[in-house]
């Protein structure tokens, strides 16, 4: 099961300089991925395979408490493959690993 949708990036300003970069995912998406998604593991976490331009990649969903909905990490290495800014919107594609 797959979900399109187009967010912005953004960074976490926490202690670290160069911190970690996050996509929130548009509440209706969450909602549909905590239906379909069932039982989930350590901290409510959803393995996902993402797509963000030609960049795909397996990583996890984690529940934002702030928000209700999911936060999708972005990794470096997708950062600098697909010259994504923070503050920038992009098409995103995530699909359960069921």
């Amino acid at each position: 099961m797959d979900f399109t949708f187009r967010v912005p990036l953004w960074v976490w300003q926490g202690n670290a300089p160069a911190s970690w970069h996050f996509m929130t995912l548009p509440d209706d998406i969450g909602n549909q991925i905590k239906f379909f998604s069932g039982a989930r593991k350590g901290f409510g976490s959803v393995r996902v395979t993402v797509t963000i331009g030609k960049t795909n990649w397996k990583t996890s969903l984690f529940p934002d408490s702030k928000t209700g909905s999911y936060l999708l990490p972005v990794k470096a290495a997708v950062r600098k493959a697909e010259a994504l800014v923070a503050g920038q919107s992009y098409d995103v594609r995530v699909g359960l690993e069921m």
